[in-house]
């Protein structure tokens, strides 16, 4: 007989449950990974509609023209991404920013429901049309270049529509992957995980920009095809809870092969069912007019000696209650202790996130001087940062037990690295690159701890006693919050870099000392603790 290859030894050593929570971490992770790589190509266009439109208005004012060039000149006007208004007025900064806040804060606004929504119905179901409706709002973006759409109103509305359907996201994959994996190393495991948002970014920057130049439509709508086909993807696989895996084996067992059944007399007319499996463990079983093909998995088990022994016992009716926990309320949720403040910093955090998301491939192609597409590129090293920054988040909070002390700590330090950025970029490529990899880490560490194993923690918290249907309306409101921050983040800079790029940074590196401060009441109660096990700020007790 031939030996097993080593491979098939590796994978026949992990079990059932290991292969499905492996398949949960995986397909959420490329779920959400679709969700940002559809939002990324807003700002990978940006720079190239403004250019355009620049250098077209020069070729227009060129004392050189003569008059009898007019026409070809609006021909050329026509056949170019310039003749998109207004987005060629002086104002195009404010214009850009206002798209951004269209987005962001539909976003922001729908969070706060989509939560409470995704606790009360099917969670694949609720994932799968948002997912298929955000596609189809990205690619009619696309498709306003391809139909030479021109009206501003039709940006704004696509924008508001997908900013909307988008929230059925982040509630839905965190419900899911909190579903599967308990507390331990949790930091660790949703930092890894959390790194589908810089990966999502990347693969959007680098998609967006390769068309970017010739037909930035096709930007737009091959990310909505690829987050629509996901969309199916996650209605044919995804798996909510371990409980749901209870029907399928249910309905698949074959009488043919049902396990042995031993039973006796019970005691006033009740039947005991002794069940005999492989490993010698026996379960008992009172039913009611039943037979043992049809009955019913209960969570209570009798457990007997592992022999063939009959023990005799008491005839127990088990009554299984069908009735679920209820949903928790928003004030209900708001209560629970670290909420308010991990949301009011999440908020801050998320400002400096989202300026950096949707206005960083500007600012390089204004700063450094490089094409859009070079520029987009370039701009992927900060969600490379990020990821770094992600996981080594999770593995410090993790070691120390101090998820409050952990971000605090990192932002920071990141508020003088953001103003380090602003006065490096301008000396080459090199010292940017490198600042790019360390105000990413710094920037994205926070909000990734806080929406991910933060977001957890306070939905599983002790005060909510084991109701488990707390943990997307408490991912909602936290998210919720920091959304209003990363609407007001690409608004603002919009407005501010009219007046120049540094009075941007000096508004990120004010939003990084508030939620410095927001947090400081929770990073001295983790100071303060005694207690010698690691424990979660989200843990402590309030005062």
């Amino acid at each position: 007989m031939a030996p097993v290859p080593p491979g098939i030894r590796l994978l026949v050593s992990f079990d059932r449950d290991q292969w499905y929570r492996a398949l949960t971490f995986i397909l959420t992770f490329l779920l959400y990974t679709s969700f940002h790589l559809s939002r990324k190509p807003i700002s990978i266009v940006k720079s190239e509609l403004h250019k355009n439109c620049s250098s077209v208005s020069e070729l227009a004012t060129n004392p050189s023209s003569s008059s009898s060039q007019q026409p070809s000149l609006q021909s050329l006007h026509a056949d170019m991404d310039c003749s998109w208004k207004p987005f060629d007025k002086s104002n195009y900064k404010q214009l850009l920013g206002a798209m951004d806040y269209s987005f962001l804060c539909a976003y922001a606004v729908g969070m706060y429901l989509s939560g409470i929504i995704g606790e009360r119905l099917p969670i694949r179901l609720y994932l799968t049309v948002g997912m298929l409706t955000s596609g189809l709002f990205t690619c009619l973006f696309g498709l306003g270049y391809i139909y030479n759409i021109h009206n501003l109103g039709f940006y704004i509305f696509v924008q508001v529509a997908n900013g909307l359907v988008q929230t059925t996201g982040w509630p839905s994959v965190v419900t899911c992957i909190g579903n599967w994996f308990g507390k331990g190393r949790r930091g660790l495991i949703m930092g890894l995980w959390n790194s589908h948002t810089s990966v999502g970014n990347i693969l959007g920057s680098l998609i967006a920009g390769y068309w970017v130049s010739s037909n930035w439509g096709l930007s737009f709508i091959v990310p909505g095809l690829i987050i629509a086909a996901m969309g199916v993807v996650c209605f044919l696989f995804l798996i909510e809870h371990p409980n749901d895996l209870k029907s399928v084996y249910a309905q698949n067992a074959s009488p043919g092969k049902s396990v042995p059944a031993k039973s006796w007399n019970g005691v006033n007319g009740h039947t005991e069912v002794y069940l005999q499996y492989k490993d010698n463990k026996p379960q008992v079983y009172n039913n009611y007019d039943d037979n043992v093909q049809n009955r019913k998995s209960y969570d209570t088990e009798l457990l007997l000696p592992r022999d063939t022994v009959r023990v005799p016992v008491q005839p127990v009716v088990v009554v299984k209650n069908e009735s679920e926990p209820s949903a928790i309320s928003f004030m209900g949720a708001l209560r629970i202790p670290g909420v308010i403040e991990f949301s009011l910093c999440l908020l801050f955090a998320k400002l400096v996130s989202y300026t950096f998301l949707f206005w960083l491939p500007l600012y390089i192609t204004k700063a450094a001087h490089l094409d859009a597409k070079k520029a987009g590129d370039l701009s992927t090293l900060f969600d490379v940062g990020g990821i770094v920054g992600g996981i080594l988040a999770g593995v410090i909070s993790d070691k120390l037990g101090k998820r409050a002390t952990t971000c605090a700590v990192m932002l920071l330090l990141a508020a003088p690295t953001l103003y380090g950025f602003s006065m490096i970029s301008e000396f080459g490529l090199g010292p940017t690159i490198g600042m790019l990899l360390v105000c990413g880490g710094l920037v994205n560490g926070p909000y990734a701890l806080i929406t991910t194993a933060v977001s957890a923690d306070l939905g599983t918290h002790k005060s909510l006693k084991g109701n488990a249907r707390a943990l997307s309306t408490v991912t909602a409101i936290i998210d919720g919050t920091g959304s209003v921050g990363a609407a007001l983040g690409p608004l603002l800079a919009g407005v501010l870099s009219a007046g120049g790029w540094d009075q941007v940074f000096y508004m990120l590196m004010t939003a990084d000392f508030c939620a410095l401060l927001l947090l400081l009441r929770l990073v001295t109660k983790e100071l303060a603790s005694t207690k010698s096990r690691p424990i979660s700020a989200v843990e402590l007790k309030e005062h």
